[in-house]
């Protein structure tokens, strides 16, 4: 599979726990974080914690995380806006009115987005590609889902080759982009991706077909994890479903 995607490549007890048990526990941590009440500021400082953990033992530097983040900007966007166009009761900040109801909310959007954002991205940056789907796959995943997401992985790289080597062709071409007039062009090239890209998908089938292919991809992954994987890979995850009840129950 051409490679690693978002991996960072260093050795770490992260990097070595398997794949299914770090799609579990992140599926069992982002529950646990949007399952906890807005206004519990002490657990999302706790689940907080526990990913700067997670991050110092997966020896990710912290650029890389930063510049990562950079993907749920729309979502701060948002948030932002929440406390000037939210209804209900208000409070002045330095003579502007801000609501209650939309400021609280600006801060359940960023607080759990923020650390969603962050589980994930130290799920990616520890686990291959090949790893995640073999995780996928040990996860009883339907194998169906299971191929469609291999070869769109293995011909990610092949497709953005051709749409780079179809933007260097226009620019020889005297294309510089920017107006309105060139989007014809712009599509028209999109247009001939999809066609490029449906026909090499046609070949590959028949190609796969030749060669005894019957419907269903080679296992991945054969090896499953040990109790001893499971319990460390989860470790993280339990403490964030502990820390989620015990707010529950304080808001009780």
């Amino acid at each position: 599979m051409s490679g690693d995607g978002l991996l960072v490549p260093v050795d770490s007890k992260v990097h070595r726990i398997p794949a299914q048990v770090k799609i579990v526990a992140l599926f069992v941590f982002v529950l646990a974080v949007v399952s906890t009440p807005a206004a519990h500021f002490w657990a999302f400082a706790l689940y907080a914690v526990l990913l700067a953990a997670a991050i110092v033992v997966a020896k990710l530097p912290l650029p890389v995380v930063s510049r990562r983040l950079a993907v749920e900007t729309p979502f701060i966007v948002f948030a932002l806006l929440l406390p000037f166009v939210a209804t209900g009761p208000t409070f002045d900040v330095l003579g502007v009115q801000l609501s209650q109801s939309g400021v609280l909310g600006a801060w359940n959007v960023l607080a759990k987005g923020t650390l969603g954002v962050i589980a994930a991205i130290l799920l990616s940056a520890t686990t291959g590609p090949r790893e995640l789907l073999a995780g996928l796959e040990r996860l009883r995943l339907p194998s169906t889902l299971v191929a469609i997401l291999s070869f769109m992985v293995r011909y990610l790289n092949v497709v953005s080759d051709d749409l780079h080597r179809m933007r260097i062709a226009r620019e020889s071409r005297g294309y510089v982009g920017g107006r309105a007039g060139h989007l014809k062009a712009v599509a028209g090239g999109v247009g001939a991706l999809f066609v490029r890209s449906f026909e090499r998908g046609e070949r590959v089938h028949l190609a796969m077909q030749s060669r005894g292919y019957n419907g269903r991809m080679p296992l991945l992954g054969e090896v499953g994890a040990t109790r001893a994987q499971w319990i460390e890979g989860l470790t993280i995850s339990l403490v964030a479903v502990t820390v989620a009840v015990a707010a529950r129950v304080v808001g009780l």
